[in-house]
């Protein structure tokens, strides 16, 4: 089978995913993705995987800005790369993979609608992300679900909301595209030995239960309703510690707003490479964020044998975060969060290693070779409704 996956961008934890794809179809991957908006480290690794088969395209033409920081939908922005339809021609796949419905998805739509070559939209947005899309948005994916041959969700509620509010027939879904490098942070933490851990402990000054937060400091992540909670449950000096990996435009706000805070750190961004004694540190992970589709981290955390604390607007938590491993609550409702942090500090730091171990298990099932069956039976589907038609 011979693949085109047009996306415009990825990082670290798509390489395996890739290599997976690429040996279920015998060397048939062809990925083509922005060279301009994939970092030049990225683009390395997915050309040592996929050599010549990686195609790094720029001098993307853009309407609209890029607003990572804020809720969904409150801007417009469309990108157009100058070539792509006749690169994808050129290639003459058996199958196109387009991520999402805009980006560089119209060209491989385009070719889809001239040529016939079947078509699978890989998806990861869900109800609760999409609440505020405008009427435009929302006709646009309707029209472009009745033109692909198989749609590749993250999960349930994804796939609740492409099937429910978008029209897709469920019998062309596969589930489960997203996938954090599990096995290379399983790997990379177990390498921190326990001095290791201690140490850096001891550097950052982690007291008690510490509790972790990767990831953007931003309206979008609930990084003021996760200090609201913090302040709530009220520990005590010593009792537990709250480490911010991560940077953004709220990060002087929010160093303000814990200064009379108990034992919050903020450690700043590091490189994705420099995460795993961070994770090998820390006792629970903590997110609390007000809209996510598939949020990496968690799955990433459940890797580095941590339980996870999940706000319900996280795509990812009917599949990932389970009684014996985690808890979930509403970051809008301090209280709420403030009796799970508080369930948490209360099963001590050997209870919370073994939910840990619990979440480690959960997460085998969801790497990055589950990943690349879904995308490659999605792609079977797409040829085989195609050929039926």
């Amino acid at each position: 089978m011979r693949i085109a996956w047009v996306t415009r961008s990825f990082l670290d934890y798509r390489i395996p995913v890739f290599r997976e794809v690429d040996a279920l179809t015998d060397g048939g991957l062809h990925l083509t993705f922005s060279g301009s908006y994939v970092p030049e480290s990225v683009t390395a690794k997915a050309v040592e995987a996929l050599g010549e088969r990686a195609y790094p395209l720029t001098g993307e033409m853009q309407i609209g800005g890029e607003d990572q920081h804020h809720l969904a939908n409150r801007n417009l922005s469309i990108r157009w790369q100058p070539g792509l339809v006749k690169h994808i021609s050129a290639l003459k796949p058996d199958v196109i993979v387009a991520d999402g419905f805009f980006k560089w998805t119209l060209p491989a739509l385009l070719h889809r609608m001239r040529f016939g070559t079947p078509l699978v939209i890989a998806y990861e947005r869900t109800r609760h992300t999409e609440r505020n899309a405008q009427g435009i948005r929302t006709t646009y994916r309707r029209q472009v679900v009745k033109r692909a041959d198989a749609m590749d969700c993250s999960g349930l509620l994804c796939k609740e909301y492409t099937v429910d509010d978008l029209g897709m027939d469920p019998a062309r879904i596969t589930m489960g595209h997203m996938s954090a490098d599990t096995e290379g942070l399983e790997a990379a933490v177990d390498a921190v030995s326990h001095e290791e851990r201690e140490a850096l402990r001891g550097k950052l000054g982690l007291k008690g239960i510490a509790f972790l937060y990767v990831g953007r400091l931003d309206e979008r992540k609930g990084i003021r309703e996760m200090l609201d909670g913090w302040e709530a449950a009220g520990f005590a000096p010593g009792e537990a510690t709250l480490l911010l990996v991560g940077d953004g435009p709220l990060r002087e706000e929010l160093q303000e707003r814990a200064a009379g805070l108990t034992n919050v750190i903020f450690a700043g961004r590091l490189p994705y490479d420099g995460l795993p004694p961070y994770y090998a540190a820390a006792d629970a992970f903590l997110i609390a964020t007000l809209e996510d589709n598939w949020s990496l981290v968690v799955p990433e955390a459940m890797a580095c044998a941590l339980p996870v604390l999940s706000s319900v607007h996280n795509g990812c938590w009917p599949e990932l975060v389970r009684p014996e491993n985690g808890w979930t609550f509403t970051p809008e409702n301090t209280n709420d969060l403030a009796e799970r942090l508080q369930q948490a500090k209360a099963k001590g730091r050997d209870g919370l290693a073994d939910m840990g171990l619990r979440s480690r298990e959960i997460v085998h099932g969801y790497g990055p070779k589950n990943a690349a069956r879904s995308i490659v039976e999605a792609c079977e589907i797409a040829i085989g409704h195609r050929r039926a038609r």
